[in-house]
């Protein structure tokens, strides 16, 4: 699956990183994201945070028809102003990845608090977020 041709993410432009980078995901510097300061939305900030984490999570498990991951909660710092392009990249310990691979074999489900740096052309993190994720083995809009 495509994160970015998710109706939404392609809306408003996200963007797929080189493989090779860091980062996972990013939205192109155009004025159109920018709020009354100038400077980058802080909903453009968060979908770029969200969809990262999204990334992440799909390039950790797979892209398994079989698992329904569901934004349960999600902790955000505004940090310094978003410039430019905007980039996020996961923050997760691979000990971590590993035990939501475990705890979702064992039970079906798991919870994955996944940490998200947002950073801007400029260097600067303008957000450290963490979405917390629902994820379930079953059919999406089945119940199971």
């Amino acid at each position: 699956m495509d994160v970015t041709k998710l109706p939404f993410n392609h809306l408003i432009g996200l963007e797929l990183d080189d493989p090779g980078s860091d980062f996972l995901i990013s939205l192109p510097d155009d004025v159109k994201y920018t709020n009354h300061l100038g400077t980058v939305h802080a909903s453009a900030l968060f979908a770029v945070a969200e969809a990262a984490s999204g990334l992440f999570l799909l390039r950790h498990f797979g892209a398994d028809a079989g698992l329904v991951p569901v934004v349960r909660r999600v902790e955000a710092k505004f940090r310094k102003a978003g410039r430019g392009r905007i980039s996020a990249r996961a923050l997760v310990a691979p000990e971590e990845a590993s035990r939501w691979s475990a705890e979702l074999a064992r039970r079906g489900r798991v919870v994955a608090s996944v940490p998200i740096e947002v950073v801007g052309s400029d260097g600067q993190t303008a957000v450290s977020a963490t979405i917390e994720w629902f994820i379930a083995r079953g059919a999406a809009g089945t119940g199971e």
